[in-house]
């Protein structure tokens, strides 16, 4: 019985030991960590599942479907998403489906052909399905417009005559889609790069001759070295217009017949097809194939089709160069401000308030910081610029419109705090002793900060700034307020001097999200879009992010051995 007791209070005694030496709070927080990292790789798998998967060719069904007793259509599409319906949902919406089980099996369908039909996705149940079969000759054909196209091949006709039917077409219709696709590639570096050139060069040169107006500058030999290069800019124009009228010319000859599940037979004309092909007959080489090419085109092309089609580089581009930005203006400012009141500031109430106030700012929402940038950067700092820089332009605005430098101001406004508070805490890591030491040797306070303190603070800097680039890469609101547009004609950065345009507009993959998601005409067909740019988004921050360790680790191993 004593025995018994005994064992009992040396359980106790170890149980108490154990939680006070802390190892049952070591195993939780641990715990901890290991349910958080699972569910951001879970969620990070859902989302690159649901958005890679989008590019790979999905089998073309064509089945007949019985739309009521006496109505059945032939439908060609690619079963999207499925789902199951409970029955008494469906006959209180007017169905009448005979089904042994509760509920029954409905599919959502990507029929295409919206020119036609007027809607790219519909459901079906699955029931009413019959002679369902998989071809190897039914064709997708993406189109520049109204999306994609299912039906068969019939014939390909030039100059409005037939020149190949049947099964002689295929290989034809793939020479004559890369020939028009050549043809589009140079159409569009005729518009885009030489053709926007001119234009920009001319706009340029009346806003001089506005300008010499402005300042009563009557300078003859001015004016005639102005009207002597816009001729020479219109002479160029008009000759690349010319070629543009002969590129059109050609790339209109070629139209394919196709024929839709419905039996219509349409004509469409190669200059709007983007690529098509048979997903049926694919062998799983040129699966892949396809799929990577439809990869390169999602982070190298434009967007098209409201942004539910194409690629999104002009998005990808707009985010890096705003965070580049952003962190050439944060950088300077946190460091400066966290030097001063580390290193100078007399250390009393009022730095305690302005350190209280800084960290307040870190919760402040980011909208607040939009709704700021707008009213400070864009109309106070902007109208003030064309007012005294840009008069010849007025009324319309060149810095006084929201656009990327304005963008990058605001985010660098929201990240402060976070570098001003990381650099703090990285300069009172340095011992007093090297101060000391530095002083001691006849160094100034000054080079004492700049040849010693700074270096050895500086991965604490980096530090901040991978804490703000992974804040602002992400931020929507405020930019919405001050840059980001739903499709920037030009990118920030050009051939055209000076090069980088700081006041143009751009785009960025977390308003491209939030448009996709939320915006577009066409929800279906966007939704696999709003995972695959969210994925892209992680890994640009993820690259962003990696790249600002790696400069911090290397400037934490170049200055170890000082803080030894």
């Amino acid at each position: 019985m004593n025995s018994n007791k005994q064992d009992h209070r040396d359980m106790n005694h170890s149980a108490k030991n154990w939680f006070k030496s802390g190892s049952p709070w070591v195993w939780l927080t641990a715990a901890a960590v290991s349910a958080s990292i699972i569910m951001v790789a879970g969620l990070l798998a859902l989302i690159a599942v649901r958005g890679l998967s989008h590019f790979w060719p999905t089998p073309v069904m064509v089945a007949d479907y019985h739309e009521s007793d006496t109505r059945t259509v032939h439908i060609i599409g690619e079963i999207r998403d499925s789902e199951s319906v409970p029955l008494a949902r469906l006959h209180a919406n007017g169905e009448t489906i005979k089904s042994d089980s509760e509920s029954i099996t409905r599919y959502l369908l990507r029929v295409g052909n919206r020119d036609i039909q007027g809607l790219d996705f519909r459901w079906v149940l699955k029931p009413k399905l019959s002679q369902q079969h998989y071809p190897d000759a039914v064709m997708v054909i993406e189109r520049r417009e109204w999306g994609n196209f299912y039906g068969h091949l019939q014939a390909i006709k030039e100059d409005g005559k037939v020149v190949k039917e049947g099964d002689r077409a295929w290989d034809a219709l793939q020479q004559r889609i890369a020939r028009t696709q050549k043809i589009f590639s140079e159409i569009r570096e005729i518009e885009k790069d030489d053709i926007g050139a001119i234009n920009y060069r001319l706009e340029r040169l009346r806003l001089d001759e506005r300008h010499m107006e402005i300042a009563n500058n009557n300078d003859a030999d001015d004016r005639a070295s102005i009207s002597r290069e816009r001729a020479v800019l219109q002479a160029r124009y008009k000759g690349l217009q010319q070629k543009l009228v002969q590129l059109y010319a050609d790339i209109g000859r070629d139209v394919l017949v196709a024929k839709t599940g419905e039996g219509r037979v349409v004509d469409i004309p190669l200059s709007k097809v983007v690529r098509a092909y048979r997903p049926n007959a694919m062998s799983f080489l040129k699966k892949c194939l396809f799929y990577a090419e439809k990869l390169w085109e999602f982070v190298s092309d434009e967007p098209r089709e409201a942004n539910t089609e194409g690629g999104i580089l002009p998005a990808i581009f707009g985010t890096v160069m705003m965070v580049i930005l952003m962190s050439i203006f944060v950088t300077p400012f946190g460091v400066v401000a966290a030097v001063y009141l580390r290193e100078y500031a007399k250390q009393g109430p009022l730095t305690r308030t302005i350190r209280i106030a800084v960290n307040n700012l870190a919760g402040v929402p980011s909208i607040v910081y939009g709704v700021f940038g707008l009213g400070f950067f864009v109309y106070f700092l902007g109208g003030s610029l064309d007012q005294l820089f840009y008069p010849e332009a007025l009324p319309a605005p060149t810095f006084g419109t929201p656009g990327i430098l304005w963008s990058s101001l605001t985010l660098a406004l929201l990240t402060l705090p976070v570098v001003i508070v990381a650099t703090e805490e990285g300069l009172s890591r340095i011992p007093k002793s090297i101060r000391e030491g530095s002083l001691a040797l006849g160094a100034t306070k000054a080079e004492t900060l700049w040849r010693t303190v700074l270096p050895m603070a500086s991965p604490a800097m980096m530090t901040g700034l991978i804490l703000a680039i992974a804040r602002a890469a992400g931020e929507v609101a405020p930019l919405m307020l001050v840059g980001v547009v739903k499709l920037a004609p030009s990118l920030p950065l050009d051939t055209n001097a000076p090069f980088l345009h700081l006041e143009r507009k751009f785009m960025h993959l977390g308003f491209h999200i939030y448009d996709v998601g939320f915006q577009s005409p066409n929800v279906e067909a966007a939704r696999p879009l709003v995972y695959a740019t969210s994925l892209l988004l992680v890994l640009v921050i993820i690259a962003l992010n990696l790249t600002a360790i790696a400069v911090r680790n290397h400037l934490r191993e170049k200055y170890r051995a000082l803080e030894s």
